[in-house]
């Protein structure tokens, strides 16, 4: 089991319940997907070699992550609720929201200080995420980091 197989080569997202988004969120959500198969760290706890496909999904107020073989065979899948999360990802669309509304009026300081918070938010979604998946799957904090922000994106209802 090489360590540079344990990684995610395709990743979907289950986006029946996805409402249209902006282009803003749009844009993220490809870079998150682009930089994420690009470098990751992706280890089920179930030791099975990689690469896998992922599918990312939201079901009944839980995150499924459908873990796959490219071969298209089950190798886990990890059901965790969102509770935990709901604050954290409220307040992150809020800055984001103020962020993206900065970017076309505020000064660079202050860009500046609402990117910070921006960062500092989605730092402790994305560590929040990890604790919660270190059972079964150990991701890198890149990778968690990614992870959070296509959470986000399901997340985004109408």
């Amino acid at each position: 089991m090489a360590g540079t197989d344990q990684r995610i080569a395709k990743i979907t997202l289950d986006e029946r319940t996805v409402v249209r988004r902006n282009a803003d969120i749009e844009h993220e959500r490809a870079v998150a997907i682009f930089d994420l198969l690009e470098e990751n760290s992706f280890a089920p706890a179930a030791a099975v070699p990689g690469p896998f496909h992922l599918n990312l999904g939201i079901e009944e107020s839980r995150l499924v992550l459908d873990i796959r073989s490219t071969a298209d065979e089950s190798v886990d899948r990890v059901v965790m609720p969102l509770r935990p999360f709901r604050s954290i990802v409220k307040d992150y669309f809020l800055v984001c929201e103020s962020y993206y509304n900065a970017i076309r009026t505020a000064s660079p300081s202050r860009i500046e200080a609402i990117d910070m918070g921006r960062r500092a938010l989605h730092n402790e979604g994305s560590e929040l995420l990890r604790e919660r998946l270190a059972e079964r799957v150990t991701v890198d904090i890149n990778t968690a980091r990614r992870l959070f922000t296509l959470l986000c994106v399901l997340h985004i209802r109408a």
